[in-house]
């Protein structure tokens, strides 16, 4: 059995499970809810004239940018729960022991599933990236300076935390690792709310909050990246540095350090993921 054959069958058997369908909800749900507040955004303007066409695009680029992180949220909640039960519950139920029984390295299959799970992740992230790029364009007729950009690297933020994911089914429960992945993307959010809050104060010790929890685990350093691809480059134009802390602007875009410290990142996780699996009794 080869990499792509066990990373087909990933693919497949995460789209019979019932977390695609809530994704598919939430998703339709997200898109229905954000189309219906921009096309509000239009007609004020329209109805009113209370926004010039420049503070239509500012506006519209700061929605899309808070639209963009529950569509992040929905990716990693998906990601998150179909890590877990991909590895830990298939050994849980002995149907890992099918395939583990052949000779076939243990490796081979993580890599399988591993790569199953990251085009699920990034074609999920593409398609509702896409769809809510047009309904934007469609209703104020704003798109985003750079969308490949911004969908590479939440594509990339998927990657990162089903691959934690991994790690951690490898170890516990599908539900635990689930769980713990999902609040630790939050932390890390939140985390890098507050280092943000540190910069604008002028807090060096606060601020260093947020760079470690960005290197601990890169998806918000990731998150960070796409929201500055997605707004309007006029966002940051006369802002002091009281806006440091606003969770929803990000000042600069990565730099290629930081992209390969998360592309490191991820073989290491993996790597250690493959250690675990390699060891652990079925």
């Amino acid at each position: 059995m080869t990499v792509l054959a066990v990373a087909g069958l990933t693919l497949r058997e995460a789209g019979r499970r019932k977390v695609l369908r809530a994704l598919a909800v939430l998703t339709v749900a997200l898109l229905g809810l954000s189309a219906w507040g921009f096309s509000r955004l239009a007609a004020f303007e329209i109805d009113h004239g209370g926004l010039t066409s420049g503070e239509s695009r500012l506006v519209a680029s700061q929605l899309l940018n808070l639209v963009m992180f529950g569509l992040s949220l929905i990716a990693a909640l998906g990601t998150a729960f179909l890590a877990g039960p991909t590895l830990a519950g298939e050994l849980e139920s002995g149907i890992a022991l099918a395939v583990l029984a052949r000779p076939v390295r243990r490796t081979t299959v993580l890599l399988g599933k591993w790569l199953g799970l990251v085009a699920f992740g990034s074609g999920f992230v593409a398609v509702a990236g896409v769809a809510q790029f047009l309904v934007v364009k469609v209703t104020v007729d704003y798109w985003p300076p750079d969308p490949v950009v911004a969908l590479v690297l939440l594509a990339a933020q998927t990657t990162v935390l089903l691959t934690l994911g991994l790690l951690l089914s490898t170890v516990v429960s599908p539900m635990a690792s689930g769980i713990v992945a999902v609040g630790l993307f939050g932390a890390t959010w939140v985390a890098g709310v507050v280092g943000g809050v540190g910069d604008a104060l002028g807090n060096d010790g606060v601020a260093r909050v947020g760079t470690v929890s960005r290197m601990l685990l890169p998806t918000d350093g990731l998150w960070r990246g796409a929201m500055h691809a997605i707004q309007d480059p006029t966002a940051l134009a006369g802002l002091g540095p009281a806006f440091d802390g606003f969770p929803f602007l990000s000042q600069a875009s990565l730099t290629l350090a930081y992209l390969a410290w998360t592309a490191l990142w991820v073989v290491l996780v993996w790597g250690l993921a493959a250690l675990s699996f390699v060891r652990r009794d079925v």
